[in-house]
C-alpha cells in the first residue's frame, strides 16, 4: 500500500499539469476561433467550387446532348434530302427514258416512212424503165411481125401504150381469177 500511497490517487488533481493544459486548450481554442470564419469561406468556397464544377459538368453534358441531338436532326434531314434527291434522280430518269423511248419512234416511223417514199420512187423509177424498155422491145417485135418501121413517134407511143394496157389488163384478169 506504501507505493499507492507514495504516487497519490488517482483523483488527485496536479495542478501544474492542469494549468498547461488549460492553457494550451484556450491558446489551441483562440488559434481555431479566429480562424474558424476563414476555415469557413475556404470550406464554403470549396462546396462552392464543387458545386460549381458540377453544374459547369451538368451545363457541358447538357450542351453535348443538343450537340448530339441537333447533329442527329441534320443527320435525318440529309438522310431525306437524299433520299428526295434519289427519287428525283428516278423520276429523271424515267422521263429521259421515256423521251428517247417517243423519239427513237418518231425516228423509226420518219425512217419507215422515207424508206416506203423510197421504196415508191423506186417502184415508180422501174415501172417507168421497165415501160421503156418494153415499149422499145414491143416497137421491135411490132417492126418485124408487120414488116415496116415505126419511127413516127407518135404512132410508136400509140401502140406501145396500147400493148401496155392490154398487158396489164391480162394481168388483172388473171389475179381477179386466182383470186375467187
Amino acid at each position: 500500500m506504501h507505493l499507492a500511497a507514495e504516487q497519490g490517487s488517482v483523483l488527485e488533481i496536479h495542478w501544474d499539469e492542469f494549468t498547461f493544459g488549460l492553457i494550451a486548450f484556450l491558446i489551441i481554442l483562440g488559434v481555431v476561433y479566429k480562424m474558424w470564419p476563414n476555415l469557413m469561406k475556404a470550406l464554403d468556397e470549396r462546396a462552392d467550387q464543387i458545386e460549381g464544377g458540377i453544374a459547369r459538368a451538368q451545363k457541358a453534358e447538357a450542351e453535348a446532348e443538343a450537340t448530339r441531338q441537333q447533329y442527329r436532326e441534320k443527320l435525318e434531314e440529309a438522310h431525306r434530302e437524299y433520299a428526295q434527291e434519289l427519287e428525283k434522280a428516278k423520276e429523271q430518269r424515267a422521263t429521259i427514258i421515256a423521251e428517247a423511248r417517243e423519239e427513237a419512234q418518231v425516228e423509226a416511223r420518219r425512217i419507215v416512212e422515207a424508206a416506203h417514199a423510197q421504196i415508191e420512187a423506186d417502184r415508180q423509177q422501174a415501172l417507168v424503165q421497165l415501160r421503156n424498155e418494153i415499149g422499145a422491145l414491143s416497137t421491135e417485135l411490132a417492126s418485124r411481125i408487120v414488116g415496116e418501121t415505126l419511127s413516127d413517134s407518135a404512132a410508136q407511143n400509140r401502140v406501145i401504150d396500147r400493148f401496155l394496157d392490154d398487158l396489164e389488163q391480162t394481168d388483172s384478169n388473171t389475179q381477179q381469177a386466182e383470186v375467187r
